[in-house]
Protein backbone atom coordinates (compact mmCIF):
# COMPACT_ATOMS: atom_id res chain seq x y z
CA UNK A 1 0.00 0.00 0.00
CA UNK A 2 1.50 3.10 -0.55
CA UNK A 3 0.00 6.64 0.63
CA UNK A 4 -0.62 8.93 -2.31
CA UNK A 5 -1.39 12.83 -2.39
CA UNK A 6 -3.40 14.09 -5.92
CA UNK A 7 -4.00 18.03 -6.62
CA UNK A 8 -7.17 19.03 -8.04
CA UNK A 9 -8.68 15.85 -7.15
CA UNK A 10 -12.42 16.81 -6.21
CA UNK A 11 -13.37 16.37 -9.72
CA UNK A 12 -12.55 15.12 -13.13
CA UNK A 13 -9.18 12.92 -13.77
CA UNK A 14 -8.20 13.95 -9.81
CA UNK A 15 -11.20 12.07 -8.48
CA UNK A 16 -11.16 9.27 -10.70
CA UNK A 17 -7.34 8.43 -10.02
CA UNK A 18 -8.60 8.91 -6.29
CA UNK A 19 -11.43 6.51 -6.74
CA UNK A 20 -8.75 3.85 -8.96
CA UNK A 21 -6.06 4.20 -6.40
CA UNK A 22 -8.22 3.87 -3.27
CA UNK A 23 -9.92 0.72 -4.77
CA UNK A 24 -6.65 -0.87 -5.30
CA UNK A 25 -5.93 -0.63 -1.48
CA UNK A 26 -3.94 2.63 -1.41
CA UNK A 27 -3.99 5.23 1.19
CA UNK A 28 -5.00 8.41 -0.90
CA UNK A 29 -5.34 11.99 -0.16
CA UNK A 30 -7.59 14.50 -2.35
CA UNK A 31 -5.94 17.65 -2.51
CA UNK A 32 -8.42 20.47 -3.54
CA UNK A 33 -8.16 24.03 -3.64
CA UNK A 34 -12.05 24.36 -2.18
CA UNK A 35 -12.58 23.39 1.40
CA UNK A 36 -16.29 22.00 0.95
CA UNK A 37 -15.65 20.65 -2.60
CA UNK A 38 -12.59 18.59 -1.45
CA UNK A 39 -14.15 17.19 1.59
CA UNK A 40 -17.45 16.22 0.18
CA UNK A 41 -15.00 14.25 -2.61
CA UNK A 42 -13.44 12.89 -0.12
CA UNK A 43 -15.97 11.65 2.04
CA UNK A 44 -18.07 10.01 -1.26
CA UNK A 45 -14.79 8.56 -2.30
CA UNK A 46 -13.74 7.46 1.52
CA UNK A 47 -10.44 8.95 1.54
CA UNK A 48 -8.58 11.59 3.29
CA UNK A 49 -8.95 15.48 2.37
CA UNK A 50 -6.55 17.88 2.61
CA UNK A 51 -6.98 21.80 1.53
CA UNK A 52 -4.48 22.29 -0.83
CA UNK A 53 -3.91 25.97 -3.04
CA UNK A 54 -1.11 25.08 -5.50
CA UNK A 55 -0.76 28.68 -5.76
CA UNK A 56 0.05 29.24 -2.45
CA UNK A 57 3.16 28.80 -0.60
CA UNK A 58 1.60 29.15 2.56
CA UNK A 59 -1.69 26.37 1.87
CA UNK A 60 0.89 24.26 0.30
CA UNK A 61 3.39 24.12 3.46
CA UNK A 62 0.26 23.72 5.58
CA UNK A 63 -0.48 20.37 3.70
CA UNK A 64 3.12 18.95 4.14
CA UNK A 65 2.78 19.49 7.77
CA UNK A 66 -0.56 17.80 7.77
CA UNK A 67 0.52 14.82 5.53
CA UNK A 68 3.86 14.50 7.68
CA UNK A 69 2.37 14.54 11.18
CA UNK A 70 -0.02 11.42 9.68
CA UNK A 71 2.29 9.68 7.68
CA UNK A 72 5.54 10.00 10.13
CA UNK A 73 7.31 11.94 7.06
CA UNK A 74 6.94 10.51 4.07
CA UNK A 75 4.75 10.46 1.01
CA UNK A 76 5.29 7.37 -1.44
CA UNK A 77 3.55 9.31 -4.48
CA UNK A 78 2.44 13.23 -5.77
CA UNK A 79 0.36 13.85 -8.45
CA UNK A 80 0.86 16.39 -9.47
CA UNK A 81 -3.01 17.10 -11.62
CA UNK A 82 -4.12 20.21 -10.69
CA UNK A 83 -4.62 22.64 -13.94
CA UNK A 84 -6.11 25.32 -15.55
CA UNK A 85 -7.00 25.49 -19.07
CA UNK A 86 -7.45 29.76 -19.52
CA UNK A 87 -9.30 31.59 -21.63
CA UNK A 88 -9.96 31.07 -25.36
CA UNK A 89 -8.82 34.55 -27.11
CA UNK A 90 -7.80 34.95 -29.67
CA UNK A 91 -3.56 34.12 -30.43
CA UNK A 92 -2.86 37.62 -31.23
CA UNK A 93 -5.18 38.92 -28.09
CA UNK A 94 -3.62 36.81 -25.66
CA UNK A 95 -1.58 38.95 -22.98
CA UNK A 96 1.30 38.22 -20.57
CA UNK A 97 -0.88 38.64 -17.62
CA UNK A 98 -3.19 35.60 -19.18
CA UNK A 99 -0.16 33.51 -19.89
CA UNK A 100 0.93 34.02 -16.36
CA UNK A 101 -2.40 33.10 -14.92
CA UNK A 102 -2.17 29.42 -16.72
CA UNK A 103 1.27 28.77 -15.90
CA UNK A 104 0.37 30.02 -12.09
CA UNK A 105 -1.58 26.75 -11.67
CA UNK A 106 0.23 24.69 -14.52
CA UNK A 107 3.68 24.94 -13.72
CA UNK A 108 4.49 27.08 -10.66
CA UNK A 109 2.12 24.92 -8.82
CA UNK A 110 3.48 21.33 -9.68
CA UNK A 111 6.96 23.11 -9.02
CA UNK A 112 5.95 24.32 -5.46
CA UNK A 113 4.10 21.37 -4.23
CA UNK A 114 7.22 19.20 -5.64
CA UNK A 115 9.94 21.34 -3.78
CA UNK A 116 7.87 21.15 -0.81
CA UNK A 117 6.71 17.69 -0.51
CA UNK A 118 10.24 16.81 -1.88
CA UNK A 119 11.72 15.77 1.81
CA UNK A 120 8.21 13.42 2.61
CA UNK A 121 9.43 11.41 -0.94
CA UNK A 122 13.10 11.05 -0.08
CA UNK A 123 12.46 10.06 3.34
CA UNK A 124 10.94 6.65 1.84
CA UNK A 125 12.55 4.44 -0.94
CA UNK A 126 11.50 4.27 -4.28
CA UNK A 127 9.37 8.20 -3.86
CA UNK A 128 7.24 8.37 -7.48
CA UNK A 129 6.21 11.97 -8.51
CA UNK A 130 3.40 11.91 -11.46
CA UNK A 131 2.97 15.17 -13.78
CA UNK A 132 -0.43 15.35 -15.73
CA UNK A 133 0.94 16.84 -19.11
CA UNK A 134 -1.20 16.60 -22.11
CA UNK A 135 -0.79 15.73 -25.90
CA UNK A 136 -1.11 19.44 -26.65
CA UNK A 137 2.35 19.72 -24.68
CA UNK A 138 4.25 17.74 -27.12
CA UNK A 139 6.28 19.29 -29.95
CA UNK A 140 5.80 16.22 -32.46
CA UNK A 141 2.19 16.03 -32.18
CA UNK A 142 1.22 19.88 -32.52
CA UNK A 143 3.64 19.84 -35.60
CA UNK A 144 1.67 17.26 -37.17
CA UNK A 145 -0.47 18.42 -39.62
CA UNK A 146 -1.94 14.29 -39.54
CA UNK A 147 -2.37 14.62 -35.71
CA UNK A 148 -5.54 16.35 -33.91
CA UNK A 149 -3.38 18.03 -31.06
CA UNK A 150 -2.22 20.54 -34.38
CA UNK A 151 -5.61 21.99 -35.04
CA UNK A 152 -5.87 23.91 -31.15
CA UNK A 153 -3.82 27.10 -30.55
CA UNK A 154 -4.13 27.86 -27.43
CA UNK A 155 -0.38 28.94 -26.10
CA UNK A 156 -0.85 29.46 -22.75
CA UNK A 157 -1.97 26.34 -22.01
CA UNK A 158 0.13 24.10 -24.70
CA UNK A 159 3.37 25.95 -23.36
CA UNK A 160 2.74 25.18 -19.83
CA UNK A 161 2.48 21.46 -20.42
CA UNK A 162 5.48 21.79 -22.89
CA UNK A 163 7.76 23.52 -19.60
CA UNK A 164 6.22 21.18 -17.42
CA UNK A 165 7.30 18.08 -19.50
CA UNK A 166 10.89 19.67 -19.21
CA UNK A 167 10.31 19.90 -15.27
CA UNK A 168 10.06 16.17 -15.36
CA UNK A 169 12.90 15.63 -17.02
CA UNK A 170 14.91 17.79 -15.06
CA UNK A 171 13.59 16.45 -12.02
CA UNK A 172 14.41 12.80 -12.94
CA UNK A 173 17.91 13.69 -14.22
CA UNK A 174 18.73 15.10 -10.98
CA UNK A 175 17.28 12.97 -8.22
CA UNK A 176 17.86 9.20 -9.50
CA UNK A 177 16.11 7.61 -6.60
CA UNK A 178 12.45 9.09 -7.59
CA UNK A 179 10.84 7.63 -10.05
CA UNK A 180 9.78 11.51 -12.42
CA UNK A 181 7.38 11.10 -14.85
CA UNK A 182 4.73 12.54 -17.24
CA UNK A 183 1.63 11.53 -18.44
CA UNK A 184 -0.69 12.87 -21.58
CA UNK A 185 -4.17 11.28 -20.54
CA UNK A 186 -5.88 12.19 -24.01
CA UNK A 187 -8.39 14.14 -24.77
CA UNK A 188 -11.17 13.14 -22.16
CA UNK A 189 -14.24 14.66 -21.15
CA UNK A 190 -13.70 16.84 -18.33
CA UNK A 191 -14.82 20.55 -17.03
CA UNK A 192 -11.50 21.67 -18.21
CA UNK A 193 -12.85 21.28 -22.24
CA UNK A 194 -16.34 21.68 -21.63
CA UNK A 195 -16.52 18.02 -21.67
CA UNK A 196 -15.78 18.03 -25.59
CA UNK A 197 -13.48 14.84 -24.97
CA UNK A 198 -14.60 11.19 -26.80
CA UNK A 199 -12.58 9.64 -23.67
CA UNK A 200 -14.77 9.14 -20.37
CA UNK A 201 -12.27 9.99 -16.73
CA UNK A 202 -11.78 6.09 -16.21
CA UNK A 203 -9.84 5.76 -19.52
CA UNK A 204 -8.34 9.52 -19.03
CA UNK A 205 -6.67 7.66 -15.83
CA UNK A 206 -5.09 4.75 -17.19
CA UNK A 207 -1.40 6.43 -17.62
CA UNK A 208 -1.78 8.25 -14.21
CA UNK A 209 -2.98 4.91 -12.37
CA UNK A 210 0.07 3.21 -13.96
CA UNK A 211 2.39 5.75 -13.55
CA UNK A 212 1.47 6.10 -9.75
CA UNK A 213 1.90 2.53 -9.11
CA UNK A 214 5.85 1.84 -10.80
CA UNK A 215 7.92 -0.24 -9.01
CA UNK A 216 11.06 1.42 -7.66
CA UNK A 217 13.18 0.01 -10.41
CA UNK A 218 10.09 1.31 -12.65
CA UNK A 219 10.58 3.44 -15.40
CA UNK A 220 12.24 7.72 -14.95
CA UNK A 221 11.97 10.86 -16.93
CA UNK A 222 9.13 9.40 -19.40
CA UNK A 223 6.17 10.60 -21.25
CA UNK A 224 3.52 8.20 -22.02
CA UNK A 225 -0.14 7.88 -22.34
CA UNK A 226 -2.17 5.01 -22.23
CA UNK A 227 -0.57 3.25 -25.17
CA UNK A 228 2.91 4.06 -24.86
CA UNK A 229 5.76 6.65 -25.38
CA UNK A 230 4.49 9.94 -26.74
CA UNK A 231 6.70 12.36 -28.91
CA UNK A 232 8.26 14.96 -26.72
Amino acid sequence: MSTILITGANKGLGREAARRLLADGHDVWVGARDPERGREAAEALGARHIVLDVTDDASVGRAVEEVSAATGGTLDVLINNAGVAGGQDPVGEVTAEDVEAVYAVNVFGPVRVFQKFLPLLQAGTGGVVVNVSSGLGSHEATSDPDRIESSFQAPAYTSSKAALNMLTTQWAAALPDLRVNCVDPGYTATDLNGNSGPQTVEEGTDAIVAMATVAADGPTGTYTDCHGSVGW
